[in-house]
């Protein structure tokens, strides 16, 4: 059930976000053309990501966007074609705003983020991927500075949305363990929730030292049930993608999958898999597409900004339930609003 007591602090994170879209538009206008090649007939998403030179995530990125400001449109084939709105960004529309938004085609920011789709991400990429592991070198989040920065700083979304996915999340007798768990506030509301469970807390060292600071907060506090709190959390020191998962019956990855490419998605859906007993669940919180990857305007936005500074973007549902059921999870039909523009999914490991 959706608490509705909070309020929804959505709108901040939206004008936030915003910016990151409005860097696609003018890159997508002066930069790469879009609209100049859609001008004469419509064109499959291959014909336009050939022609503009985009591989498949930052085609991902812009295409869904331009469509979600309702610029662009599928047809009846699922060729993208030009709006009637998007018609004024075309200078064979009399008039047109292509010399308006030509105003900011010099944006510091317009401009990298062009570079970015070009490139599928920065040129320089340890300047520029800021949050995730690149190949073989080592996190950026082992950094004790930077981990505390950056945990601290996603903090207060995790603190207010918490108490909400919590109250979402199956309740049940047993283990938790929450992949990328960061702060910690999803695991210690579910604990609070479920008292006769306990879990684990999966992130590199760093981050777990800013988690064990917040429990020892959390576990002073006046709420029923947070004083056992640390008997029956661990903090888990460990890689996602290369260690041994411990083996849980509910897995929790919130806010995770968005940072990665679709093939690492691949492979952790079936990692989160392996490491569920049977009957356990696979819970995703996240910001999702549409099955039909159109909209909605707030999650392009956040796709946008997950783009310029990791290596992966949202995703639909649809794409979500695939990797499941690749996985060997049976996926569930709920669709879960939770607040800021965020939602949960899950799925069952049958066997």
């Amino acid at each position: 059930m959706l608490n509705n007591s909070q309020l929804d602090l959505a709108p901040i994170t939206r004008h936030l976000r915003a910016m990151f879209g409005s860097r696609l538009l003018v890159a997508a206008v002066h930069h790469l053309h879009v609209f100049d090649q859609l001008n004469s007939e419509p064109l499959s998403v291959a014909e336009l990501r050939n022609r503009i030179g985009l591989s498949e995530r930052p085609a991902m990125v812009l295409f869904p966007a331009l469509c979600a400001m309702q610029l662009l449109a599928y047809d009846a084939d699922g060729r993208l074609f030009i709006t009637e709105l998007g018609r004024y960004l075309t200078t064979s529309q009399t008039p047109n705003l292509t010399g308006y938004t030509g105003l900011e085609k010099d944006d510091i920011g317009a401009v990298e983020m062009a570079v970015r789709l070009k490139n599928d991400g920065p040129m320089d990429t340890p300047e520029g991927i800021s949050f995730v592991k690149e190949g073989d070198a080592p996190s950026p989040m082992d950094d004790p500075e930077l981990s505390r920065k950056f945990t601290l700083g996603l903090a207060g979304r995790a603190k207010h949305l918490s108490p909400i996915v919590a109250a979402n999340l199956s309740k049940r007798e047993g283990h938790l363990l929450d992949v990328a768990g960061g702060t910690g506030y999803y695991t210690y509301e579910w604990l609070l929730n479920n008292p006769a469970s306990t879990a684990t807390i999966l992130d590199r060292p760093a981050v777990l030292s800013v988690a064990a600071e917040i429990l020892d907060e959390f576990s002073h506090s006046d709420r029923p049930g947070a004083g056992s709190l640390k008997e029956r959390v661990r903090l888990l020191p460990g890689d996602m993608l290369t260690d041994e998962l411990p083996q849980t019956d509910i897995l929790l990855a919130a806010s995770l999958f968005h940072d990665w490419p679709t093939p690492t998605c691949q492979l952790l859906a079936h990692r989160f898999a392996s490491a569920l007993r049977p009957g356990g669940e696979l819970w995703v919180h996240d910001a999702f597409l549409n099955d039909a990857l159109d909209a909605p305007l707030p999650v392009t936005d956040y796709s946008a900004q997950l783009f310029w500074g990791t290596k992966g973007r949202c995703y639909s549902r649809a794409e979500y339930r695939s990797w499941f059921t690749e996985a060997g999870l049976q996926p569930t039909p709920d669709n879960i609003p939770t607040q800021m523009d965020y939602g949960l999914i899950w799925a069952r490991k049958t066997t």
